[in-house]
């Protein structure tokens, strides 16, 4: 990556009654903030340049309709490998802690979930997204419809080890 110079001129409105001092903390603050979004767009580049990782189970989940509004049945099984809708695209799993010992939903699992609804049309151009909970598929989906969340794709996995293989479950 090539380095390019930074602009140290000052393209800012400044008010009358600031300080040298605190002009020059500002320009300090300012190019310390590129040199981190310079840092982040390395670290991102270093991730596309990883190879394959391992390759891991082909674990079934428990989904129920799509429309969530349609009630909890029928349940079908969908197998981890059918959630990637394309060859090379990514899949992004968010592992609700809800379910099992977590008799209630997380409340901080629940906030991210209420912004990843939100946002889900704009992760779907780029990613396939699901989120994975051990609570049983009625239970999840009764939080889901509570919170409102018809834009997400909801697994169970309260069946199978997927949560404890991958690092989000312990005994």
């Amino acid at each position: 990556m090539a380095q390019e110079k930074i602009n140290t001129t000052r393209g800012q409105t400044n008010l009358p009654n600031e300080s040298d001092k605190y002009l020059s903390k500002r320009e300090e603050l300012r190019l310390a903030e590129i040199k981190l979004m310079r840092q982040r767009e390395q670290v991102a580049e270093l991730r596309r340049g990883l190879p394959q990782g391992a390759a891991i189970q082909d674990y079934a989940f428990e989904e129920g309709p799509a429309n969530l509004d349609a009630g909890d049945t029928p349940i079908r099984t969908v197998r981890l490998s059918e959630l990637f809708s394309a060859p090379n695209r990514s899949l992004v799993v968010y592992q609700f802690m809800f379910g099992k010992k977590n008799t209630t939903p997380c409340p901080m699992c629940t906030l991210w979930i209420d912004g990843w609804n939100g946002v889900a049309h704009h992760l779907a151009q780029n990613v396939d997204v699901a989120i994975v909970a051990a609570a049983d598929p009625m239970a999840l989906r009764a939080h889901a419809r509570a919170r409102g969340w018809h834009r997400l794709r909801l697994l169970s996995c309260g069946a199978n080890t997927f949560k404890y293989d991958l690092g989000s479950e312990d005994r």
